[in-house]
């Protein structure tokens, strides 16, 4: 049986390729969409793309995705420093959850450096552009023995 799993990104994840560049890097995020779920091919694992910049839509897009998703990777921007809400939805839908982050959070401004949303996820990844993505992939199938 093949894994399913959600690829969700939070506020002005949709602007990547052109928003703050030196930041977060060219690529767009229909690429990393495409990048992400050519990579998930490889091991047999569906990946669905969602992006809102709406906090009460990526909460109703976890709670759908505990029905059908084996685990989930998570970009929520600059919700992963205030939303208790996210935190709440993601310790309810008893998937593991992968939190990612474009830029390295750590070595960025002060409020950026506290996740609300890391002690319920899996874990977190930060720093390494879009290829965090792959990282995140990779903790998920580690998390479930497929990697060796």
């Amino acid at each position: 049986m093949s894994k399913k799993v959600l690829l969700l990104h939070g506020p002005n994840l949709n602007l990547l390729g052109t928003r703050e560049p030196e930041v977060y890097g060219k690529t767009t995020l229909d690429e990393i969409n495409q990048r992400v779920a050519s990579y998930a091919r490889k091991f047999g694992v569906e990946l669905r793309a969602e992006q809102s910049n709406h906090e009460g839509a990526l909460i109703d897009i976890l709670h759908v995705a505990r029905n059908w998703a084996d685990g989930a990777i998570f970009n929520p921007g600059a919700y992963t420093h205030t939303s208790i809400a996210l935190r709440d939805a993601i310790s309810g839908i008893h998937l593991p959850v992968v939190e990612i982050h474009l830029s390295n959070v750590h070595a960025r401004e002060e409020f950026r450096h506290k996740s609300l949303l890391a002690p319920v996820c899996l874990g977190q990844i930060s720093g390494f552009g879009w290829r965090g993505y792959l990282l995140a992939l990779d903790a998920l199938l580690g998390s479930w023995g497929l990697l060796d």
